[in-house]
């Protein structure tokens, strides 16, 4: 399985966003973020998990994989730079898949410790061979 993991926000609204958009005064908005973890064959939702906005989506990461059973292989991680982080990497490698997360800008590598640094490292200096267009 080849798992694609993002966020996305939603707006909630309450009675107190109804009420100051009738009477006027200030306005209450309320976010909730929404992590999603998807087969990338069958577009099936694998993992999801919802968090307040003020959640980041990297200390999510753990908590997807965690969904999907032991049992079930996932040969690579598909997601967005904001996932550049060691937690993500090593919860990747401890997996035994594939990270594809695009290092983030000026960044530097990491001191070789786990699987996970080393993979990430791997693919910080292929992007700085091949240019970031490839991500």
């Amino acid at each position: 399985m080849h798992l694609l993991i993002d966020s996305t926000g939603s707006k909630v609204e309450g009675e107190g966003e109804w009420h100051a958009r009738k009477h006027g005064g200030a306005k209450r908005r309320v976010w909730r973020k929404i992590h999603l973890g998807i087969d990338e064959k069958t577009l099936e939702i694998r993992a999801v998990e919802i968090t307040g906005s003020h959640i980041g989506d990297a200390p999510v990461r753990p908590d997807l994989l965690d969904q999907i059973p032991e049992d079930q292989e996932i040969g690579s991680v598909t997601a967005d730079g904001a996932y550049d982080t060691r937690k993500c990497h090593d919860a990747i490698a401890d997996r035994g898949a594939h990270a594809v997360i695009p290092p983030r800008r000026n960044t530097k590598p990491w001191k070789v410790i786990t699987a996970g640094a080393m993979a990430r490292n791997e693919a910080l200096r292929a992007a700085r061979y091949l240019g970031r267009a490839l991500w």
